[in-house]
């Protein structure tokens, strides 16, 4: 019996994080240049700005109340119905050619509904697990899930069509459904009096007094920042070197990401999380310089190397939230997680390649390995910093 309950459980934890990472890759892979269809080139930049704004803001706050308050897979439901509607009016805007900043401005409340919602499912996963290292496994089932979401933009022909952001809220509302066949976790009892510092969540910035989880934080969130030029020019580049159907070759970028995972569990054994951490930071750095040789087979190669830095960076930056903080804190741990890396490093991270985006171009067309030249060059003062920072316990058998 307990076995089959074990069964049943993993199954629905994968079959939420695979729904979520569809859900998601429809909808934003193809922004780029469904925007670019459509005349909005001009607020590309901030349409992509608009998740690091929400991260500042709604993560924190329903990560406290899921904590607190309201049971996660509850809350989860809500946001997902949430951002399917601003998804269809966004998406409906984009179609009738709607005033650019009425456009603007729907993407940033959908934006706001969406953010929350990978913390919020990582804590329902962690919650449940009996060993945090189980986590990787299944975190993979939102990789093949974003690759799903990436084939299927373009089986439906959504590169460049506002069908993208229909698809996606069909996605979400599946999602929404979901939920309910999801055991909802106990809340504890939250303290009677609490202050408003505590309701939004900005209690969590406490864990920023621990010098490594300020290594950590701070590693994320600089990494972040050349990494959010991906989505936004990359499909770009493929594009102007005549590849067609944008969306399903940046999907191979999940390939090296789910092969990684995998060996996550052989890692996190094997490895202390610094060397882990370290390897993602390399994989960053050659990624861009791969890029910027500027020929199909090398950008390619280099849209494949961004999953395995993603996933030994940012999924072990999980892995070592869950192991290093107490559990009454996890939720707001991911939150400030997502916090600092969706909302200081992707804001800087879209503004800032906006900048150098337009700084590299001239009349004749972008100078791309130019522009992947210097973000690989910031890639290496991340990895620069964090080999210097971190300290980590230091015993093997930890882990960390």
């Amino acid at each position: 019996m307990l076995k089959t309950l074990r069964k049943a459980e993993y199954a629905e934890l994968t079959i939420l994080f695979f729904i979520q990472g569809a859900a998601m890759s429809v909808w934003f892979v193809p922004l780029g240049n469904v925007l670019d269809a459509h005349g909005l080139h001009a607020i590309k930049p901030f349409a992509f700005a608009t998740g690091a704004l929400a991260a500042f803001v709604s993560p924190l706050i329903f990560g406290a109340m899921a904590d607190r308050h309201v049971p996660p897979a509850r809350l989860l439901r809500w946001l997902a119905l949430a951002t399917a509607v601003m998804l269809s009016l966004a998406s409906t805007a984009i179609k009738l050619h709607g005033n650019r900043w009425l456009v603007l401005g729907l993407i940033q409340l959908l934006s706001l509904a969406s953010a929350p919602m990978t913390s919020i499912s990582s804590t329902i996963v962690f919650a449940r697990l009996a060993d945090s290292k189980e986590f990787a496994p299944m975190r993979v089932m939102m990789t093949f899930g974003w690759m799903a979401g990436c084939v299927l933009a373009s089986v439906l022909n959504a590169d460049t069509s506002s069908l993208a952001g229909y698809a996606s809220a069909a996605i979400w509302l599946v999602l929404a459904v979901f939920t309910f066949f999801l055991p909802a976790l106990e809340v504890p009892p939250s303290a009677e009096h609490l202050t408003w510092h505590e309701r939004l969540g900005l209690d969590a910035l406490t864990l920023l007094k621990n010098r490594d989880h300020r290594v950590v934080f701070i590693t994320t969130t600089l990494l972040s920042i050349p990494l959010a030029a991906f989505y936004p020019y990359a499909p770009a580049n493929l594009r102007d070197l005549g590849l067609a159907h944008a969306s399903a070759w940046m999907s191979t970028a999940q390939i090296s990401e789910v092969i990684a995972i995998f060996s996550m569990g052989w890692l996190l054994l094997k490895w202390r999380l610094k060397w882990i951490f370290a390897c993602g930071l390399g994989f960053g750095v050659l990624r861009f310089v791969l890029s910027a040789v500027n020929g199909k087979t090398w950008l390619l190669a280099g849209v494949a190397m961004h999953g395995a830095s993603f996933a030994l960076v940012f999924v072990t930056a999980q892995i070592y939230l869950d192991q290093r903080v107490d559990a009454a804190w996890r939720a707001r741990a991911q939150a400030l997680l997502t916090l600092m890396n969706g909302g200081v490093g992707n804001l800087i991270g879209y503004l800032g390649t906006g900048w150098w985006f337009a700084a590299c171009a001239r009349p004749t067309g972008a100078r791309w390995p130019l522009f992947w030249a210097g973000l690989a060059a910031t890639a290496a003062m991340v990895l620069v910093y964090f080999l210097t920072a971190y300290r980590g316990r230091g015993a093997r058998r930890t882990g960390l």
